[in-house]
């Protein structure tokens, strides 16, 4: 479906980043790629500011799509079958129009050169009936309907109207600190946690103050949580298993622990290691897949940050809620209980594994930990002690910390999060 022909010099200005986007979003609803690594292939050749473009078109025709794909049905006699290249054009150019704001000449130039035939007059007959009529959008982002069948069932609809709240736009900048800073130069920025700050959208990070001094790094405030857990290292050994791009690394690293991290990606650990250096801070970094690697010694803590469905990023990573449904989550939670498997064997008598993932799942964290606990006996739930989270954040009864799209909704939110940490047996 994509458009792979080569651009035409008679293509309105323009045209070339929703080219690019047109092969984006084929790679992500057809191929089912995450659109970060996605971007890579489909934007090559363009410009920094266009290819920025390209992903705020399909960030957005992402968010929306359930919405924007009831106005075009709503529109048309019958329903355009969802792998004819006129809906995905269509998608790109009314999230351009309602979302985005693009000027409407603009939008309308640039979509007909992607499409030829009668699938052409649809799609301009499509867009000059939606200035017409003044189509607009929802007030809030409807969830793909699998998606929110699913979390109803796992957590009720409060959460479900929630996560569409917090779906309806990109979030805010979270920034975690190496130390607490005394002054950050930003009046408007909030304090949730110790070293934390948030920032409204729309900043470049690597224009803001301080990026090169290497004082902070970009972490979601839930993200931060499985490393706040472990609290001061005192120069004790902590792995930091599948630890790119390195966030809680340099976490472990600024609380004073010996880091060990391990990643299988030689391409996340290459960021890894610019992000360690930008910062200052230091740590052993490993290539290996601990399904195969293992450490020379045992640790006195680990953090498993295990490869999960990513449900709880939702906000950041639009793509996610049209990739992933029961099957990948179920591959998921297989490899899940793998990892923490062999992870738990590198733990000192009496030292500390704290598992999380960035999922709304139950069966990657919930379920995932008490099946854990009933096939390991002598292994404990240690649940946070006050002061170790921030204002509004509890554990649960099972003693589990799940950050959910309902917290914090007042102050812009979190990510989904799961995190456990569990004490291993005394010798």
């Amino acid at each position: 479906m994509a458009d792979r022909r080569r651009p035409d010099d008679r293509d309105p200005p323009g045209t070339a980043p929703r080219r690019a986007a047109l092969r984006l979003i084929d790679a992500v609803l057809r191929r089912g790629d995450p659109l970060d690594i996605a971007v890579h292939a489909a934007t090559q050749g363009l410009a920094p500011a266009d290819r920025a473009f390209a992903i705020a078109i399909v960030s957005e025709a992402l968010r929306r799509m359930v919405d924007i794909d009831a106005l075009i049905d709503g529109a048309t006699e019958q329903p355009l079958p969802e792998d004819v290249k006129a809906r995905a054009v269509l998608r790109l150019a009314l999230a351009q129009l309602l979302v985005l704001r693009s000027p409407p000449h603009a939008v309308v130039a640039t979509a007909l050169p992607l499409v030829a035939g009668g699938p052409r007059r649809l799609v301009h007959a499509l867009l000059s009936r939606a200035q017409q009529e003044e189509w607009a959008l929802p007030p809030r982002a409807t969830l793909p309907p699998a998606t929110a069948g699913r979390w109803t069932a796992q957590w009720g609809a409060d959460m479900v109207a929630a996560a569409e709240a917090a779906w309806s736009a990109p979030p805010p900048i979270d920034l975690s600190f190496a130390a607490e800073p005394a002054e950050t130069g930003w009046p408007e920025a909030i304090t949730l946690a110790p070293r934390h700050r948030r920032l409204p959208r729309g900043q470049a990070v690597e224009d803001m103050p301080g990026y090169r001094a290497g004082g902070w790094w970009v972490q979601d405030l839930a993200a931060s949580l499985p490393a706040r857990l472990l609290g001061a290292g005192d120069g004790r050994a902590v792995l930091d298993l599948c630890a790119a791009p390195g966030g809680k690394t340099m976490q472990l690293a600024a609380a004073g622990w010996h880091v060990t991290a391990v990643d299988a990606s030689a391409r996340r650990l290459a960021r890894l290691g610019d992000n360690l250096k930008r910062t200052g801070l230091a740590a052993e970094i490993v290539q290996g897949d601990i399904r195969r690697w293992a450490p020379e010694a045992p640790a006195d803590a680990i953090l498993l940050d295990a490869p999960c469905s990513a449900t709880g990023i939702f906000r950041r990573h639009p793509d996610v809620l049209h990739r992933v449904g029961p099957t990948q989550i179920a591959d998921m939670a297989e490899l899940q209980a793998e990892l923490l498997e062999r992870a738990a064997g590198w733990v000192k008598p009496g030292g500390q594994l704290v598992y999380a993932t960035c999922s709304l799942e139950r069966a990657e964290g919930e379920e995932q930990i008490a099946a854990f606990l009933t096939a390991h006996g002598g292994w404990t739930v240690e649940p946070a002690r006050p002061g170790e989270l921030p204002a509004g954040i509890a554990p649960d009864a099972s003693g589990f910390v799940r950050t959910l799209p309902v917290m914090l909704a007042d102050a812009g939110g979190l990510d989904g999060f799961f995190v456990a940490r569990l004490r291993a047996p005394a010798a």
